[in-house]
């Protein structure tokens, strides 16, 4: 009968000898349990960046469906603003409550900035980077990262002067006080630039945290990509054009009302007997 040869097997791997050997072989280190810790604070720091631009770009939509209550009449928007001064809950109106509202908003708006912040490019080396990447690349949605990214901090000024307003004379809303603010006190140009900025940074907000999260994609990732896009078009478009009439309806009022500015706008008496 053949016999076959047993193939040589290798030598064993060498063991260390018990002197050698760590105590804590096979153990978590304090220092590794700690970077395992630390590592999760940049997801945590980019969901909160998410819910608290998710938490403003809500506040903006309702913010402009108030606004817009003067294309109704002056006597809706006049009772809008009342609403939310507290005259339903305590019987007369309360204006600190607006303020109140717009320090939480300015609250908001800082740790939202401030989280954003992480992801800018820190120094020129870093923007020149992302210059020539983004160049090279002609990506659509890293195009649209940089433009919010632009709005975001021209925003965050526009939106700071305008919060100021509401913290410091939030009795001044109102058909004749707010159209007198826009007109008279020559505030038009700035509530224009803030109107496209804020619209486009929040278009671009919403699309990007709806990818980030699969929110409304379905089954085919490409497909749901083109969806959003139209639906960020579609609500710019919309947002935008609604606050351009809005805008014009102020100018307009506080134009005709020029002569008599600091003049306080006063209900219908049917409507204050009802109050």
């Amino acid at each position: 009968m053949r016999q076959y040869a047993k193939p040589a097997l290798p030598p064993p791997l060498p063991v260390a000898p018990d002197s050698l050997a760590s105590p804590n072989a096979g153990q978590a280190q304090p220092g590794q349990r700690q970077t395992l810790t630390a590592s999760r604070w940049p997801a945590r720091l980019d969901l909160l960046q998410g819910i608290s631009g998710l938490a403003l770009a809500l506040f903006l939509v309702a913010h402009m469906a108030f606004v817009a209550s003067i294309l109704v009449s002056q006597e809706m928007f006049y009772r809008v603003a009342r609403f939310f001064e507290g005259e339903w809950l305590f019987g007369t109106p309360h204006p600190w409550l607006v303020s109140l509202v717009a320090a939480g908003v300015t609250g908001l708006l800082i740790v939202h900035a401030w989280l954003a912040l992480r992801k800018f490019p820190a120094s020129y080396r870093q923007h020149s980077a992302f210059a020539a990447h983004r160049q090279r690349l002609r990506h659509v949605d890293t195009s649209l990262w940089w433009l919010q990214v632009v709005s975001g901090f021209i925003l965050f000024f526009l939106t700071t002067i305008h919060l100021y307003d509401m913290l410091s004379q939030p009795a001044l809303i109102g058909p004749y006080e707010s159209a007198d603010r826009v007109w008279s006190g020559r505030m038009w140009p700035i509530y224009l630039a803030l109107l496209f900025v804020a619209e486009v940074h929040g278009g671009i907000g919403l699309y990007r945290l709806a990818l980030k999260w699969g929110w409304f994609i379905g089954d085919e990732p490409n497909h749901g990509r083109l969806r959003l896009r139209r639906v960020r078009h579609v609500f710019t478009a919309f947002f935008v054009s609604l606050g351009l009439v809005t805008l014009l309806a102020y100018v307009d009022l506080g134009r005709n009302h020029a002569a008599h500015a600091g003049e306080r706008y006063l209900p219908p008496p049917s409507a204050s007997a009802g109050s």
